[in-house]
């Protein structure tokens, strides 16, 4: 899902490089609409680990 965001960011960057500022205005919304979905998963996960007392395994 990060990935998917920083897609949108890229394409945002170059759309607003080239001029379409539209689609760079669209792909900007997409990127932060993803990226909030993907902050929000998780701190949904770490909670769930904390509270059946498993550590994360890096």
């Amino acid at each position: 899902m990060l990935g998917w965001a920083l897609t949108f960011l890229i394409v945002a960057m170059v759309a607003g490089i080239l001029g379409f500022g539209g689609i760079a205005g669209a792909a900007t919304g997409i990127a932060k609409v993803i990226f909030l979905i993907f902050i929000v998963l998780l701190v949904i996960s770490l909670l769930a680990n904390a509270l059946r007392g498993k550590t994360p395994k890096l």
